[in-house]
């Protein structure tokens, strides 16, 4: 399996009311929403500007697919980033990610708010994030997830840990992770593997 699972102590998620003896799996399995950080997890967290004042990203490829695979599973993914860049807009929009908030100081109470309009309990969500602004997310809902080169502590907080750095495959890991352990991703592949 391509994501490293953290056991042993408890991680934030299980100080916040969550039942601390639920099991990775039965976690996984409730999963209906991912909620993104951008710089750092679907970027390598660089940020370039030319000689414009012009700012670049460079999404990885097979992200993008998982997020429409997900999403054609029936789930939801959302995108919550502190900073504003249209860059992000163009690429939610070529996803089909109706779910973003840009310019978020306060990402929990934005997160609350998406999760109150889907309906959705917080162990049905689950959250990867790098970095310090992560951490308020990751400490109420069902799976926290990091990418391997995320922040020492956003890593700790994190019930799942991918092998790929941000920007780099590792949205795409999460999602195949989610979508084998709910038997999903046989079902994804269909339009693939009929070809």
């Amino acid at each position: 399996m391509p994501i490293k699972i953290r056991h042993g102590e408890p991680t934030y998620a299980d100080t916040e009311g969550l039942d601390a003896s639920m099991k990775l799996e039965q976690r996984m399995q409730k999963i209906e929403l991912i909620l993104s950080d951008v710089d750092g997890v679907m970027t390598d967290g660089r940020i370039t500007y030319d000689n414009q004042g012009i700012e670049t990203k460079s999404f990885h490829v097979r992200d993008g697919l998982g997020i429409k695979l997900w999403q054609r599973a029936g789930h939801h993914f959302g995108i919550l980033t502190a900073r504003t860049s249209h860059i992000v807009k163009l690429r939610a929009s070529e996803l089909g990610v109706e779910i973003l908030r840009q310019g978020v100081d306060q990402k929990l109470a934005v997160a609350r708010q998406i999760m109150e309009s889907l309906g959705l309990e917080p162990e049905q969500v689950c959250y990867i994030g790098d970095d310090l602004a992560d951490l308020e997310v990751m400490k109420v809902v069902g799976l926290p997830a990091s990418v391997s080169d995320g922040s020492a502590e956003v890593r700790a907080a994190a019930r799942l840990v991918t092998q790929s750095p941000g920007g780099r495959g590792a949205v795409r890991e999460l999602i195949e992770t989610l979508l084998e352990s709910q038997k999903r991703w046989a079902d994804v592949l269909v339009d693939y593997s009929n070809s």
